[in-house]
């Protein structure tokens, strides 16, 4: 059984790490919020991105976020890094390598016709 805690705000729990989540889904407050800094989402457009989410969720998660910006960018910057490792060990993909590969050779070509 997962131990959930309740906070000030309606629709914001904190799960057994102490991470915020909209309750009644699986949505953290973080990957919400995270719509908002990549792409300059307004809360019209975050409904629209995420239909089972009502405006009152939205709209708590963001001021649950404001309330505690500095712990949540943190998380964000720690979770940042974790991939940017997990990618960097990974390296490159043999299709990303295949890729490359065809797009140098077909350069040119590109070039001449206004596609690169």
């Amino acid at each position: 059984m997962t131990l959930v805690t309740t906070t000030e705000y309606k629709h914001i729990l904190l799960d057994e790490h102490q991470v915020p989540f909209i309750n009644g889904t699986s949505m953290k407050v973080v990957e919400l919020v995270t719509s908002v800094q990549a792409y300059g989402s307004s809360p019209e457009e975050l409904h629209f991105q995420y239909p089972h989410l009502n405006m009152s969720q939205i709209h708590s998660a963001l001021a649950y976020y404001w309330e505690h910006k500095a712990e949540i960018d943190e998380d964000m910057k720690r979770r940042f890094e974790y991939s940017e490792k997990l990618r960097l060990e990974a390296g490159e993909s043999p299709l990303s390598k295949r890729l490359r590969k065809f797009f140098i050779g077909k350069g040119e070509a590109f070039r001449q016709i206004n596609l690169w």
